[in-house]
């Protein structure tokens, strides 16, 4: 598992593998701001309990994790998924401000 790159395509890993990849950089981030579980806990309004399964990897629910990602400095990295794609062609940079907001079956 690639930890280090933070660029690497996520199709290279399982969805574990995910999960536990950004619990060891909340952690790492953690103790290098100096908190304690108690203290990232308080400020991100998380139980202790939750704060320990999030850093052992596993399963917390989306909320708390923002909570968490808040509470460390790390809201831009979440708001950063799922980006919409790139334009490629022109039809679709003249159509880019009709946003869809749902996908139909095809007939």
């Amino acid at each position: 598992m690639a930890d280090n790159y933070p660029d690497t395509v996520a199709y290279f890993y399982t969805p574990r593998e995910l999960v536990a990849m950004v619990a060891r950089r909340a952690q790492a981030r953690r103790i290098a701001l100096g908190l304690r579980q108690e203290d990232l806990a308080a400020k991100a309004g998380v139980t202790l309990p939750t704060l320990r399964r999030f850093e052992s990897g596993a399963n917390v629910g989306v909320e708390q994790v923002a909570r968490i990602a808040l509470a460390l400095g790390g809201e831009r990295g979440l708001a950063a998924l799922f980006p919409l794609p790139e334009t490629r062609s022109l039809d679709q940079i003249l159509h880019a401000d009709q946003q869809r907001s749902r996908v139909r079956r095809p007939r």
